[in-house]
């Protein structure tokens, strides 16, 4: 009998500010609602329309160091004007054992810390098309000031060089499509190798007996 490991798979999904990989993860979880996208934490202010434990868990910055003293914290960093954001481990930890697939939509910083405590995730990066495209839509979300958006521009071009260390990486050129192609990994990777148990020498010839008993004990020629 083959036996599939029914813990959760984690789904990592980072890439620079501004490619699109929060349109692309509600998308998914619009089309799958088995899969649950963990809420990250920072220490910086709500933008209009954000809500607390729905975006992000909003903290104060007392509140977040004690969270990683605690030794609470999955992964965290330092980013833009100072503030930190990070993913808490207990509700990670908590679905992937109920055998729930658990999204990361998280920093390339925190990711890298991610893949040394669980380098059985699947890493996936997400990028635009091209840096002119990417420069158009930080301007677009018109949330922050020239300087601000100069300084996340700068860092993606930084950012973009990590893309060796994924196992995965989508150009979203068309979110449809990149969302497709997000589900299509995620399937995939429920057919590893690795996600079978008991799967061992016995088991084959278990199944080899079971074929040659069952299926030709009534061949007639």
């Amino acid at each position: 009998m083959v036996k599939e490991n029914i813990r959760g798979n984690l789904i990592v999904i980072s890439g620079p500010s501004g490619c699109g990989k929060g349109t692309i993860c509600s998308k998914l979880l619009k089309n799958n609602p088995d899969l649950f996208l963990n809420v990250s934490m920072t220490t910086r202010e709500p933008r209009s329309g954000e809500v607390d434990g729905v975006n992000y868990y909003f903290v104060t910055k007392d509140e977040f160091l004690n969270k990683i003293d605690d030794g609470g914290m999955l992964e965290y960093a330092v980013v833009y004007n100072g503030n930190y954001y990070g993913t808490p481990k207990a509700e990670v930890e908590k679905k992937l054992n109920e055998g729930i697939d658990v999204i990361l939509e998280i920093e390339i910083e925190g990711a890298a810390q991610v893949n040394e405590a669980m380098p059985e995730g699947v890493f996936i990066f997400i990028i635009p098309p091209s840096m002119r495209e990417l420069k158009r839509r930080l301007i677009k979300r018109n949330t922050e000031t020239k300087e601000q958006i100069i300084e996340r521009f700068k860092r993606a071009y930084k950012e973009i060089n990590e893309v060796n260390k994924y196992n995965y990486i989508v150009i979203n050129d068309d979110i449809d499509t990149a969302v497709s192609k997000v589900e299509a990994i995620i399937k995939a990777e429920k057919c590893r190798v690795n996600r079978i148990e008991d799967f061992d020498l016995n088991t084959k010839e278990e199944m080899l007996h079971e074929l040659l008993t069952e299926d030709l004990k009534d061949y007639d020629k």
